[in-house]
């Protein structure tokens, strides 16, 4: 009986999402360690509501991994701090947490298996792929950027999440 509830509840939502489409905005960031190995690839696509954010990630630290868009299309090793601060063009303070916040570009933290691997999903309405202020392709572009610890959603900053260990510029895809 839960089996088929669990179905039917997935085959509603596979139905929703087809229906309610993308706007065939896509943007991707191939996310590279301090080593310029490949640690991680994040697909982004407009839709009704938000951008979807899919990040498939390898070879990081087990445990819980800020996940941030920085305001720089930039991404020199070993810091990363070419990247800048976080995507915040609406001037607020940093996390979910934080009464003044948050920044465009605070995501929620990844979780990261003991076999160094992990995926995360989310929809954020913080930025967009499309002209305009909240636009991640203005004149500097933007990144994503894997940080070494949890974000703890409202320290500013960054939310106390540490080193920045594998940073993706965002391109149209």
């Amino acid at each position: 009986m839960i089996g088929k509830m669990i179905s039917a509840v997935a085959a509603v939502s596979l139905a929703v999402g087809c229906s309610a489409g993308s706007s065939g905005l896509r943007a991707r960031a191939d996310l590279k360690d301090k080593d310029g190995r490949a640690v991680g690839r994040a697909l982004l696509s407009e839709r009704p509501g938000g951008i979807l954010l899919r990040l498939e990630a390898k070879g990081l630290t087990p445990g819980l991994h800020a996940i941030h868009v920085h305001a720089v299309g930039k991404c020199d090793a070993p810091a990363f701090t070419s990247a800048g601060g976080h995507f915040n063009p609406t001037g607020k303070k940093h996390g979910h947490k934080n009464a003044e916040g948050a920044h465009a570009g605070d995501l929620p933290n990844m979780l990261i298996g003991k076999d160094g691997a992990g995926r995360f999903e989310t929809v954020t309405d913080g930025f967009t792929l499309r002209a305009g202020a909240l636009s991640l392709f203005d004149a500097d572009g933007s990144s994503l950027v894997i940080h070494a610890g949890a974000d703890d959603y409202m320290t500013d900053p960054a939310g106390n999440s540490g080193d920045r260990v594998a940073c993706g510029l965002i391109v149209a895809d």
